[in-house]
C-alpha cells in the first residue's frame, strides 16, 4: 500500500467522484459500500494526485476513460487490460508506469516483444517521447531509459526470446509492463514477476500491468489466467470517446473474419471456433530439435499482384515442414504479394537459404499455363534444386483432413515466429476465411512428407474431443 505522508492530498470527496470511477451513485447508501468506501476514497485520491496532477502525463490524458482509470487504481499485484484494438490500452500502460516518478527510488520497465515494436511511430517509446520531451526528465539512449529529477526510471526493454529473461537476473523493479502480453509466452511473464522487489520501509506499490488484444502465440495461457477474473479489465472501442470508430472499423474489414472480430470485438473466444483447426493443437516452440531431418518446402503460387481499391488477391505462400517419425514441425512461412519478377527473386532467395537438402514442392493446378510456370522455375529460377510439382487431386478441405487430424493428435508443433499469428487466424477460420493459402501450402506440405504409406494410421479425427495441447 502506498504512504500518502509525501504531501497532502486533493480533498475529493467520493460522492463527487463515483461517477468518475463508475461507482454507482445509489450504492452510496447501501450498507456494503459503506464497509467499501474507504477503498472507494483511496482509488480516487490516488487518481486524482497520482494521474490527474501528474505533471509528466500530457493534460490531454490526465482525465482518463473509465476503463483508463479502473486500469490506474486497481489495487491488484496484477492487472491485465485486454481485448478490442483502439480502447486506450498503451495511454493506459504509460500512465501507470509514470504514476509514481516523484518518488526517488521509484524503477519502472515496459516491455514490447521486439525492439521495432517499442520504436514504431506512435509506439511506446514514441509515445513517451512525445509526453515527456518538453519535461525536466532526460533520456538516455544507451540505457533506453527516462530518468526524472527524483532519480526515478522509466525503461523501455524487449524480450525476443523467452532465453532474454535471465537478462534481468539480479534486476528488481517495482512497476513491470508487458505491451501486447499475448506475444510472450508464460514462462517470461512468470520469470518477470519474480523481480518485483523492494526494500521493507518502501511504501511504492508492486505492480505488473499488461495489456494486450486476443490473438497471438499467448492466447491460450493469457486467457485461462486472467479473462474472468477481477484482475482483468475488458477493452471496447467505444471505449475510447477520441477513437473514429467508424473509420476504424473500415479500416479492420478486409481481415479475415478471427482477427477482424478479435480486435473489433475484443472476443477471446472466437479463436476456438476454427471448423477444422484448433489453436490449442499446436505446441509452441523456440528451435526445431535436430531430429528433424526430412524437410520440404511447399509453395503456392495462386497470388497475383495487389492493387490498391481494384482487388483483394491471395498470397504466394511457401511452408517449410520438417518431419521426424509421426511428428512435423512448422519451421518457416512465406506469406507475401508481389509482382512476378518479385515473386521469383524470393523464392530464389527462400531456396538458398533453405539449403539443397530441403525438397521443394510447386502447386501446379489445371492447365498448360500453370505446367509450363513449374517447368521455368525447374530450368531456370530453381536449377540444381530438388524442384517438383503437386497436382491437386481433390478439394482444399479433403486436402487438409490429414494435417488436420494429425493437429488434433498433438503431431504438428510451430516455431514462435512473427508470422504465428496471421498464420493461426488463418487456420482457424479455414475453410470460411477469406484466404486459405497458408492452409493449402501446409497441407500440400504435410502431405508430400506424410505420402501414401507413411501417414500415420490413426487415421482422421474422430467424434470424442481432442485433448487439448499446452503451449511449451
Amino acid at each position: 500500500m502506498v504512504s500518502f505522508n509525501r504531501k497532502p492530498f486533493l480533498q475529493v470527496p467520493v460522492r463527487e467522484s463515483v461517477d468518475f470511477l463508475g461507482i454507482k451513485e445509489e450504492d452510496t447508501s447501501d450498507y456494503k459500500f459503506k464497509r467499501l468506501s474507504r477503498v472507494s476514497q483511496l482509488k480516487v485520491k490516488i487518481l486524482y494526485e497520482f494521474v490527474v496532477n501528474n505533471k509528466y502525463i500530457p493534460e490531454a490524458h490526465r482525465k482518463p476513460t473509465k476503463k483508463q482509470a479502473e486500469f490506474l487504481v486497481r489495487l491488484d499485484r496484477e492487472v491485465f487490460f485486454g481485448g478490442a484494438a483502439g480502447g486506450g490500452k498503451s495511454d493506459a500502460l504509460l500512465m501507470a508506469a509514470l504514476m509514481f516518478v516523484e518518488y526517488p527510488q521509484y524503477k519502472a520497465i515496459l516491455f514490447r516483444k521486439t525492439f521495432t515494436d517499442l520504436a514504431l511511430p506512435d509506439a511506446l517509446m514514441d509515445r513517451a517521447r512525445a509526453w515527456l520531451s518538453d519535461t525536466d526528465a532526460k533520456w538516455e539512449d544507451k540505457r533506453k531509459s527516462w530518468v526524472f529529477p527524483s532519480g526515478a526510471t522509466l525503461t523501455f526493454a524487449y524480450m525476443k526470446t523467452d532465453g532474454d529473461r535471465y537478462r534481468y537476473q539480479s534486476a528488481q523493479f517495482h512497476f513491470i509492463g508487458f505491451d501486447e502480453l499475448t506475444q510472450f509466452n508464460q514462462i517470461v511473464y512468470d520469470y518477470l514477476f519474480s523481480r518485483l522487489r523492494k526494500a521493507a520501509n518502501d511504501p511504492i506499490p508492486l505492480r505488473v500491468r499488461s495489456a494486450s488484444n486476443p490473438g497471438n502465440i499467448g492466447h491460450d495461457w493469457v486467457k485461462d489466467k486472467f479473462i474472468g477474473t477481477k484482475k482483468f479489465i475488458k477493452s471496447l472501442l467505444t471505449d475510447n470517446p477520441y477513437l473514429n470508430i467508424d473509420d476504424y472499423k473500415r479500416s479492420l474489414a478486409a481481415l479475415d473474419p478471427v482477427t477482424r472480430k478479435q480486435l473489433e470485438e475484443g472476443d477471446w473466444d472466437v479463436s476456438f471456433q476454427g471448423n477444422m483447426f484448433k489453436r490449442h493443437w499446436f505446441p509452441i516452440v523456440q528451435a526445431s530439435p535436430a531430429s528433424y531431418k526430412r524437410k520440404v518446402r511447399f509453395w503456392d503460387l495462386a497470388a497475383t499482384e495487389k492493387i490498391e481499391g481494384k482487388n483483394e488477391p491471395d498470397y504466394c505462400t511457401g511452408t517449410l515442414l520438417a518431419r521426424d517419425g509421426d511428428k512435423a514441425i512448422v519451421l518457416d512461412v512465406v506469406h507475401v504479394r508481389l509482382a512476378p519478377t518479385e515473386t521469383e527473386a524470393t523464392i530464389a532467395a527462400v531456396a538458398k537459404a533453405d539449403g539443397l537438402s530441403t525438397r521443394i514442392v510447386i502447386e501446379q493446378e489445371g492447365g498448360a499455363a500453370a505446367k509450363l510456370l513449374v517447368d521455368i522455375y525447374k530450368r531456370t529460377i530453381l536449377k540444381g534444386y530438388r524442384v517438383e510439382a503437386s497436382k491437386p487431386t481433390a478439394n482444399k478441405v479433403v486436402r487438409a483432413k490429414l494435417v488436420s487430424a494429425a493437429a488434433g493428435r498433438g503431431e504438428v508443433s510451430v516455431v514462435e515466429a512473427a508470422w504465428n499469428n496471421s498464420w493461426f487466424s488463418e487456420l482457424i477460420g479455414f475453410p470460411d476465411g477469406i484466404h486459405d493459402d497458408q492452409v493449402d501450402s501446409l497441407s500440400g506440405a504435410y502431405n508430400t512428407l506424410f505420402a501414401a504409406g507413411n501417414v500415420s494410421s490413426k487415421g482422421l479425427p474422430q467424434a470424442a474431443p481432442v485433448p487439448k495441447v499446452g503451449w511449451t
